[in-house]
């Protein structure tokens, strides 16, 4: 497998070539996946909920994030690493900096932040710096007690055109990837044809330019419920090579998502 860049990403929307990707938070997955066919790893403050047992992701620090990012390295050379800037570690444009270099140093490719317009200094501070950023707009879990909960987003058409808005504005600045998560498959498809940078849905429908699981979704061991955008890989492979490649396979085809994982 050929190293993962940004420009393979590029290409890979331009082709449409559906991307794949997954969280990873050690060597021996990160190992697994790149070998069954993952195109992403991302390290999700995710580990907050399925790896630490906390209801949310606000408890986790960056030092956790750059902890699992060097062991997600150790396995994969060759796979394109998103590290997430956990809560309120990017709230001005030097605090980003700063913490954004402690991943970037720990092994990451990029770095992940979740807002809108506010995020647009330090997006161009990041990149101007040589930090490659991913956007993240929808259901940003870090917000989960502003929403009320984890509650689908963009279903109103002034949200949805703010999203839009936002987006935009967000490559604009220089990120160079946008992950959408719970909104409206056509919301989705929106945002991915209108923005040139690749579009990374989760729970958004099978219209973006690629997919994102929680390991754990994919393989039905989550603590507590399943989400509705998931799909229990391992259930129909019965081995964990197979529930990977299988979910890159179906990615790829454009078998997973179907209609019983999106939001109308």
């Amino acid at each position: 497998m050929a190293k993962v860049t940004v420009s393979t990403l590029a290409k890979m929307k331009k082709q449409q070539k559906k991307i794949t990707a997954l969280t990873a938070y050690d060597a021996s997955f990160a190992k697994l996946f790149h070998d069954n066919g993952v195109d992403i790893i991302l390290v999700g403050d995710s580990l907050g909920m399925v790896l630490q047992g906390s209801e949310d992701t606000l408890s986790v620090s960056n030092n956790d994030i750059a902890y699992h990012t060097r062991c997600v390295r150790a396995g994969s050379k060759e796979l394109f690493v998103i590290a997430d800037m956990p809560f309120m570690t990017y709230s001005n444009p030097t605090q980003t900096c700063e913490n954004a270099a402690q991943l970037m140093r720990a092994g990451a490719n990029m770095v992940k932040l979740e807002g809108g317009e506010w995020l647009l200094d330090s997006i161009r501070a990041l990149t101007q710096q040589g930090i490659p950023v991913c956007g993240h707009l929808g259901l940003t879990p870090q917000s989960v007690n502003v929403f009320g909960g984890f509650k689908i987003q963009g279903r109103q058409d002034e949200q949805a055109d703010r999203m839009v808005a936002d987006a935009k504005a967000l490559e604009e600045a220089g990120a160079q990837l946008l992950v959408v998560e719970c909104i409206p498959s056509p919301l989705a498809k929106r945002i991915s044809d209108e923005l040139s940078i690749p579009v990374i849905g989760i729970g958004a429908g099978k219209e973006t330019d690629g997919q994102i699981l929680v390991m754990h979704d994919l393989v039905g061991i989550s603590a507590g419920y399943i989400p509705k955008f998931s799909k229990n890989f391992l259930a129909e492979t019965g081995n964990m090579p197979d529930a990977v490649k299988k979910y890159c396979q179906d990615v790829q085809s454009g078998a997973f998502p179907t209609s019983e994982h999106e939001f109308n």
